[in-house]
């Protein structure tokens, strides 16, 4: 198991990019939350990008790093240009036309290490997973930017995957 150390540069970005919102919001997972992470908007600060592709480069070594489009896009660039390691996109769907195909990039045979904004249930990294490993590429481990703390962890374990956050929710909210 991986000990989890919240990354300080990161959690002071996020706060100071405005990434946390409060109102009433639907997840992506369809669950109701009175709070949200927008790391999407807060992405497009080069100062969190920064931060978060460093946190994420320390913690190689890796062949590739693979992120969801549209939110990990952004996070798989940032750390690929921290780290100096090719990075790889991985589309909602596949391409029907040029060259098809569900991943931009070379993973097949490569250890990659999936990135992602924020967890909840695990789904999308999931899915990223299977498209991962359906491309021929050894997935064992994803880092998020943020958990939620509802479920993804334990998801992933059961599939054999670690989940690294950079931080949790529990870190970013006041008690």
């Amino acid at each position: 198991m991986v000990e989890i150390i919240v990354n300080e540069s990161v959690k002071e970005s996020l706060i100071a990019f405005g990434a946390i919102q409060f109102g009433e919001f639907t997840l992506a997972s369809g669950a109701k939350s009175t709070y949200y992470i927008n790391i999407k908007d807060a992405a497009t600060q080069p100062g969190l990008l920064t931060a978060i592709g460093s946190a994420i480069a320390d913690l190689g070594p890796y062949d590739c790093i693979a992120g969801v489009a549209v939110g990990a896009v952004p996070i798989a660039v940032a750390a690929s240009l921290a780290s100096g390691i090719p990075y790889a996109i991985i589309r909602k769907g596949e391409k029907g036309y040029g060259v098809g195909g569900t991943i931009i990039g070379d993973v097949k045979g490569k250890h990659v290490l999936l990135v992602e904004d924020v967890t909840t249930s695990g789904g999308s990294v999931m899915y990223g997973i299977t498209a991962l490993r359906e491309a021929g590429a050894v997935v064992d481990t994803v880092v998020t930017v943020v958990d939620r703390e509802q479920g993804a962890s334990e998801r992933l374990t059961e599939a054999g995957i670690t989940l690294v956050p950079l931080v949790r929710v529990s870190d970013l909210l006041p008690q």
